[in-house]
């Protein structure tokens, strides 16, 4: 299985570097993610989708910022309604969270601390494209543009940083046959934005051999970050490896001010194509699905929660055009403004909207994981969505989701 795996990352890391260009590394500053998963032994393929999940990468569009933490005990009992499993896991999380300080260690992630204790600011400068020299926190102390530029780090990156907790469960194909057949409300909760689509149910009826849906709950988490916790950190906790203070380096560990807030939670599915199904053993199907089943969940936050959206670089002003598709659960008539950023004298980052444009219904890039497998070979695929409704944009101006 383990080499089911492998070649499953192998494929993904294919797949996820095709069809990139310049263009879509465009300097722009990502909000950044850091993923979880709960974990059960008596799950059905469990070790089979821990293993998808934790080595499958973050999607592009963000940072990855995963530390060693990444998997949590299921708590519930399948006895349990819906709502009161939600809220079980709910606190399983929470006590995870405070148990292993993970927001702490969030935070220094962010600054590099060494196992000496000392921080820097290099992964702030690669990921926001400061001048790295401007943001050495002694000359910033002492500086107007490097306080400036210390809050707009704070306000654009550290501020922007995610934790997803997702709860997978396996579904055989036969089990939603019956419940399709049934007519029962789980089949039409399987259509939607990011969902399954109408023709599961179909599929589920029609094809013979193995089959299976991979269901995720997920619960998103936004990282604390505001004037009154850079100051402290800052003031009391921030040393680097050529000034090391023993009492700053214990201040940091002993303390308990840094914070993640529940945001919310959806539900997502996933699946194959029909074709699909004759060529992939179980386990690969398993494993395909979970790495789907991520992606659609994702797309279902962003679309539900305006803190959680991410901005996009255009690829093209003409033809309007960006590399964003039905990965990112994008559907016709979609609207998004389109942002133009703007950096004022003292470094400090703001965006102007210059317009709004809308997802053409007839274009939208399939770039869901594996969709080439289930493409016709002789179907040309155009790698990006065109949008309309605008004039006098550029590449690399940002696009933001508004609907």
């Amino acid at each position: 299985m383990k080499r089911i795996i492998l070649c499953l990352l192998i494929t993904i890391s294919t797949f996820n570097s095709y069809g990139q260009n310049k263009t879509t590394d465009a300097v722009y500053r990502r909000s950044s993610l850091f993923t979880l998963m709960v974990t059960d032994e008596e799950r059905k393929y469990g070790d089979v989708i821990q293993e998808a999940f934790t080595t499958a990468p973050i999607p592009e569009k963000f940072n990855n910022h995963n530390i060693d933490f990444r998997a949590i005990a299921k708590v519930y009992d399948e006895s349990l309604s819906k709502e009161e499993i939600i809220e079980a896991q709910k606190t399983a999380i929470e006590t995870y969270f405070s148990t292993n300080k993970i927001a702490k260690a969030v935070v220094a992630k962010w600054f590099n601390r060494s196992q000496l204790g000392g921080f820097n600011m290099n992964l702030i400068s690669e990921r926001g494209s400061y001048n790295a020299t401007e943001l050495d926190v002694k000359i910033a102390n002492n500086s107007e543009r490097g306080l400036a530029l210390l809050a707009d780090a704070g306000e654009e990156l550290i501020k922007n940083t995610f934790v997803i907790v997702n709860d997978f469960k396996y579904i055989s194909k036969e089990e939603v046959a019956q419940k399709a057949k049934k007519g029962l409300a789980f089949a039409s909760s399987l259509t939607g934005k990011a969902g399954l689509g109408g023709s599961l149910a179909n599929k589920a009826l029609d094809v013979a051999g193995k089959g299976y849906v991979i269901k995720t709950t997920s619960y998103l988490y936004k990282l604390v970050w505001n004037e009154e916790m850079a100051a402290i950190f800052y003031n009391d906790y921030w040393i680097d490896d050529a000034n090391l203070d023993d009492t700053k380096k214990k201040a940091f560990e002993g303390s308990d001010i840094f914070k993640v807030e529940l945001v919310g939670t959806e539900v997502a599915w996933a699946d194959l194509q029909a074709t699909s199904f004759t060529k992939k053993s179980e386990e690969e199907l398993v494993a395909v699905a979970t790495v789907k089943a991520v992606d659609a969940v994702i797309a279902k936050l962003q679309r539900k929660y305006e803190v959680f959206r991410t901005k996009t670089p255009l690829l093209s002003g003409d033809p309007l055009s960006a590399k964003i598709g039905l990965k990112e659960g994008l559907e016709g008539g979609d609207k998004y403004e389109v942002l133009e950023q703007t950096i004022d004298k003292n470094g400090k980052t703001f965006y102007k909207r210059k317009g709004v444009i809308k997802v053409t219904k007839k274009q939208i890039w399939d770039n869901r994981f594996m969709a080439g497998e289930e493409q016709e070979p002789s179907e040309e695929v155009k790698e990006y969505t065109l949008f309309k409704g605008g004039k006098n944009f550029y590449a690399g101006m940002l696009i933001r989701q508004i609907n």
